[in-house]
């Protein structure tokens, strides 16, 4: 919608909404640029601690994924007139828990009465203007690395129904619940040696993390952006304890139907990848782990930093010239 409006022309936004990215950049000075963000959604677990935990998490990650250091952070909280506010004290409680750990400071925010409960936050991060990691820029060649397993969706649609089992909430809300502190770190100041000529350790070329739209989604918007293919193999894409159990049963959230209308039409698959993976691909996920495209030459040292700092990370794929299916899966 945002596309149909009238047109703003800012030389200090450095990264808006042309290219669906996760958060907007905009500069302040030549060394000096916010990265800002919102989120914010109904609860997908019963604990009010766990559901302020995993919205507070959700909301940093899109200033993690832009290559920023989250700051500050105002509540957004949408609650029923009659509801208990210790529930709403615990919701807060949580989020507030995982702005610590980030070390972004919350500052305020604004309540409105809803019947439906629903609970995230606007974040202000800081970076550097030329270090800015967006969605596009991925080139030929680069390897694809992902951080988190998929499935979060469907285990949500499971817990919601009250047929999720326990060790795949308990797997669910572990990844939903861990910043994507740490990889961002790794990525961005890993502390160690930098590559000639550069001040990083690592050549990045573009980075995003994977959320609401699925992989497919937020792989499609790489590939957009940076007018290339790429190519993805099912069998290196890890999933979590229960997903794939929960597709067969029919636990599919209305996102992820979404999703697959929306993005398949770009998708071509080997036919020996399965019904229910090729499922997964769309699944949206909460608090998801960041899509990283790095040179070749990067890509196993990158992969060793980052299982080093006990973030499980693994290649799933690679960028090959621009092409008809824009991302294709092999078995």
């Amino acid at each position: 919608m945002l596309g149909k409006l009238a047109r703003q022309h800012d030389p200090n936004v450095l990264v808006g909404f042309d290219y669906a990215d996760d958060a907007g950049v905009y500069q302040l000075g030549p060394g000096t640029a916010l990265v800002q963000t919102v989120d914010f959604f109904t609860p997908i677990v019963d604990d009010p601690y766990t559901f302020g935990q995993i919205a507070a998490t959700n909301a940093l990650s899109d200033v993690y994924a832009m290559g920023g250091r989250p700051l500050t952070s105002l509540a957004l909280v949408c609650f029923p007139e009659k509801g208990d506010l210790a529930i709403l004290e615990r919701i807060l409680a949580g989020g507030l828990s995982k702005m610590m750990e980030a070390n972004c400071t919350v500052i305020g925010g604004h309540s409105i009465r809803d019947e439906e409960t629903k609970f995230g936050y606007s974040v202000t991060g800081i970076i550097d203007p030329g270090k800015v990691l967006a969605n596009k820029g991925a080139q030929v060649g680069d390897r694809l690395l992902f951080t988190k397993a998929l499935g979060t969706g469907v285990i949500s649609t499971a817990i919601k129904k009250g047929v999720a089992k326990s060790e795949w909430i308990d797997a669910a809300v572990k990844s939903m619940t861990t910043l994507n502190k740490t990889a961002a770190e790794v990525i961005i100041d890993p502390h160690s040696s930098k590559r000639e000529g550069t001040d990083r350790a690592f050549e990045v070329h573009a980075l995003t993390d994977v959320t609401g739209f699925g992989l497919i989604g937020h792989a499609r918007e790489m590939a957009l952006a940076s007018n290339v293919s790429l190519r993805l193999h099912s069998r290196r894409i890890p999933l979590l304890e229960g997903a794939l159990d929960c597709v067969r049963a029919g636990y599919i959230p209305g996102g992820l139907k979404a999703n697959r209308e929306f993005a398949e039409c770009m998708v071509g698959y080997d036919p020996a990848v399965r019904e229910e993976f090729r499922t997964m691909l769309y699944d949206p996920q909460t608090a998801g782990g960041l899509l990283i495209a790095v040179a070749a030459g990067d890509s196993v040292r990158l992969t060793q930093a980052l299982n080093t700092a006990e973030v499980g990370a693994i290649e799933i794929g690679e960028v090959v010239p621009h092409a008809k299916p824009l991302i294709s899966i092999t078995a």
